[in-house]
């Protein structure tokens, strides 16, 4: 199956490492020469605003989704190539999930860190069998690996979840890694 369209969870802020900004920018070229749309959150801003703008400067397609209630605060890209303005956060992630053949999370806040989580939660529930694929750019995911190898030591989860995702530290390795999995 070929990879057609990819659900990237990243930052509305930009981090204060300028690698991030640098490798949101770079996997926003990977996906446009690619050809895989880009589905995210529809913010112009921080490493989630500079993954849309790269895709589009290449020639790529965007999906941006986005909760009315955050056009403003994280400044609706417009320029996008489809623009979808939904009642709630819980409507957003289930309209990413629908438009998305795998899952990438980016360094991010919160929020990735929440969004990446459900994903993980609805592969371990057998609600989905996409890739998931933990892009962990300069180490910056090692807590959370960490913590989930820490629930499954604390007996809370079988440690067979490990397979409901992968971890790269390469930003290159991401499409591959999911195609691969396809």
């Amino acid at each position: 199956m070929k990879l057609e369209s990819l659900c990237v969870y990243c930052g509305s802020g930009t981090g204060r490492a300028p690698q991030f900004m640098e490798a949101a920018e770079a996997f926003g070229r990977l996906m446009a020469r690619a050809n895989v749309r880009l589905v995210y959150g529809g913010g112009g801003v921080g490493t989630m605003g500079a993954v849309a703008r790269a895709v589009l400067a290449e020639g790529g397609q965007v999906t941006g989704i986005i909760p009315k209630f955050l056009t403003e605060i994280e400044v609706q890209l417009d320029d996008v190539t489809e623009l979808i303005v939904t009642g709630s956060m819980h409507e957003r992630k289930q309209a990413m999930f629908e438009r998305a053949q795998a899952f990438v999370a980016l360094p991010g806040g919160i929020g990735t860190l929440e969004e990446t989580v459900e994903m993980l939660t609805w592969a371990q529930l057998g609600r989905h069998s996409q890739p998931i694929v933990i892009a962990n750019l300069n180490g910056f995911w090692d807590p959370l690996i960490e913590l989930l190898d820490h629930i499954i030591k604390a007996g809370f989860a079988r440690s067979d979840i490990r397979r409901i995702y992968s971890v790269v530290d390469r930003i290159e390795d991401v499409i591959p890694r999911i195609e691969a999995a396809l």
